[in-house]
């Protein structure tokens, strides 16, 4: 589980295909001896396991699931690469949950300044429009973010200097692709009251106020 603030930035240094799964290896300057084989790392938002490191650069093994559901299918060499690391249960979750399960592939739309920050607004499938809402939360390249305004195919979302700076964001430009990860409660709620649905015939405002959503 992750929160979805970026602690560093690193750089691809290749992606292998085998078959239809691959391992992809980056340079990195987390700490070696705080990383150990087989921890989880959300890298642009997708979690992955560390199977190799060294010299500092790290390897993940990356399954045929990722690659089809995320946009390291059109990275290449040198690509900057968003980090973060497992947290901590003691840990302050200053952002807010990320599974590090990636939803889909949004391509970046619209980038504008805005009083010194940058608005950006982004495409994605229409089906994945229900777990998105203004003023919620979204992952983008594994960042937590709150939702500006949304429609059925799209969204937008303001990005601070900080941010920005401190992340791949900086350089997205309309045509790029970034993975999303849409908030995670909304998904549990909805698997949730699906079951309430099939056995009491449809989804009422009492039923919501009865379960705690109200």
């Amino acid at each position: 589980m992750f929160t979805g603030l970026i602690e560093t930035v690193g750089e691809l240094v290749s992606i292998e295909r085998k078959g239809a799964s691959g391992s992809l290896t980056l340079k990195t300057d987390l700490p070696a001896g705080e990383v150990a084989i087989g921890a989880s790392i959300a890298v642009n938002g997708a979690c992955l396991t560390v199977v190799r490191k060294g010299g500092g650069t790290l390897t993940f093994d990356v399954s045929p699931e990722t690659i089809d559901r995320t946009a390291f299918r059109g990275l290449k060499g040198g690509a900057p690469l968003n980090l973060e690391r497992a947290m901590r249960l003691s840990d302050r979750l200053d952002g807010h949950l990320v599974s590090g399960h990636v939803d889909c592939v949004a391509t970046v739309c619209e980038r504008r300044e805005s009083s010194g920050n940058i608005v950006y607004s982004f495409r994605f499938p229409a089906a994945f429009a229900k777990y998105i809402a203004a003023k919620g939360s979204v992952a983008i390249d594994g960042i937590s973010l709150t939702v500006n305004t949304v429609g059925s195919d799209s969204f937008s979302v303001n990005v601070i200097p900080h941010t920005a700076a401190k992340t791949t964001l900086i350089n997205r430009r309309v045509g790029d692709e970034v993975n999303i990860e849409t908030d995670l409660l909304c998904r549990y709620l909805e698997r949730l009251l699906a079951g309430r649905e099939s056995k009491e015939g449809g989804v009422s405002l009492e039923l919501l106020a009865k379960n705690g959503f109200m």
